[in-house]
């Protein structure tokens, strides 16, 4: 840990690398992990436990009096009302862990009075430590990083994730999906939204986009990606997003440019945008029809 970062987020980090410790040793015998599944295609792991239960151990024992909001234990850890608040997900990309697919990471946000203050995102399997101050720039390494220069979104990498529980509208999402494939030079999945961020902000990736995200998921990599010279919002560009469950981020150029395509798809669109969407998907025969993406 450095001595120039912020005292709180030095104990971000020794959180994540408790948790990253667990994971990694889970790691090296993957099919061994027990495996609970809270909904169809949406899995929790005796690893997710531990690796919560790390970093929520490290956080409350350097400040007691703090919050905390896990995705596993919510809000039963911590003070209830505290201004400060550790927004957690101990391992974002379960499912690609137990595959032993090596994307997956470490989420750590430090949010006070609502607005997120500290970032940690930590990869373990490449030991790759992303973080955030706000106001102090994002670094990757302790190198500082930024979003990519690129300005033609048909140039750009964009990720994004796929719907996966049961009711979310997937015709909906292969629309947009095309909508997007058909602009960019290329599309990626890779399964972990707070890593799709991360390395939004190291303009590893141009942009990202995905709904059905909890705040979790978006809390650590947002401010990495602000803290970059990146803009990030919900589908609309409403900058107030993480309760909204929609996000998407890139250079300031290109997230002007997804918001053009993407708007009409949010629960925020206004009503025109979305009567447009639904007379265009009727008259092409929705998502299954002639004109759907492939």
């Amino acid at each position: 840990m450095s001595s120039n970062l912020h005292p709180m987020l030095n104990v971000a980090i020794k959180a994540a690398r408790a948790a990253g410790a667990i994971i990694n040793r889970a790691a090296l015998d993957v099919e061994s992990v027990r495996i609970a599944q809270k909904q169809i295609n949406d899995f929790v792991t005796e690893v997710d436990h531990a690796s919560e239960q790390a970093v929520i151990e490290t956080l409350l024992t350097a400040y007691p009096d703090h919050g905390i909001l896990a995705e596993e234990s919510g809000r039963k850890h911590g003070a209830k009302d505290a201004p400060f608040v550790w927004i957690i997900d101990p391992l974002d990309g379960t499912t690609n862990f137990i595959h032993g697919f090596p994307v997956y990471c470490v989420s750590i946000a430090l949010a006070v009075k609502g607005r997120v203050e500290q970032a940690v995102v930590y990869d373990p399997a490449r030991n790759d430590l992303f973080t955030a101050t706000r106001g102090r720039g994002a670094y990757l390494n302790e190198r500082r990083i930024r979003v990519s220069k690129r300005t033609e979104l048909k140039d750009c990498l964009v990720s994004t994730g796929f719907p996966f529980r049961p009711g979310d509208d997937l015709k909906s999402y292969l629309a947009m999906l095309g909508d997007v494939m058909q602009r960019t030079a290329a599309l990626r999945r890779p399964g972990a939204a707070a890593l799709d961020l991360a390395y939004v902000a190291a303009g590893f990736a141009d942009g990202f986009f995905e709904s059905g995200l909890a705040i979790w998921d978006m809390a650590a990599g947002s401010l990495l990606v602000a803290e970059a010279g990146g803009l990030v919002g919900n589908f609309t560009g409403d900058a107030d997003f993480l309760e909204h469950r929609e996000c998407l981020a890139g250079n300031p150029r290109i997230y002007g440019q997804l918001v053009a395509i993407l708007a009409k798809y949010s629960k925020f669109a206004a009503a025109g945008d979305k009567a447009a969407l639904h007379a265009a998907a009727k008259g092409s025969g929705g998502a299954d029809g002639p004109d759907a993406p492939r």
